[in-house]
């Protein structure tokens, strides 16, 4: 049995983030930002439509390495900036193919 990968550096997985971020047509031009901590990704900034603010969630969840987002982005009619962590465990271990 051959050991499991280390995984992704938050550093690496925020970078990865705002790479997506900005070749996303929806989200390329938005005052967006990306912190992580232990895998877990933080989003804020402030965004002018609730798509935008959820595009942006599951650009940052398809980042293979993220466990969790945390979107405290700011958009007319989305709810008060929650510290609700929306842990998705499935990612956990795969690669990129």
């Amino acid at each position: 049995m051959t050991p499991s990968p280390p995984p992704p550096s938050d550093e690496s997985l925020r970078a990865a983030i705002l790479a997506l971020f900005a070749s996303d047509a929806r989200t390329a031009s938005a005052d967006l930002r990306a912190g992580v901590l232990n895998g877990i990704a933080h989003l804020i900034g402030k965004v002018d439509s609730l798509e935008v603010r959820d595009t942006a969630e599951k650009l940052a969840e398809k980042v293979c390495g993220v466990r969790g987002v945390v979107n405290r982005i700011e958009a007319p009619g989305a709810p008060s900036p929650a510290r609700t962590v929306n842990l998705n465990l499935q990612n956990e271990g795969k690669t990129d193919e």
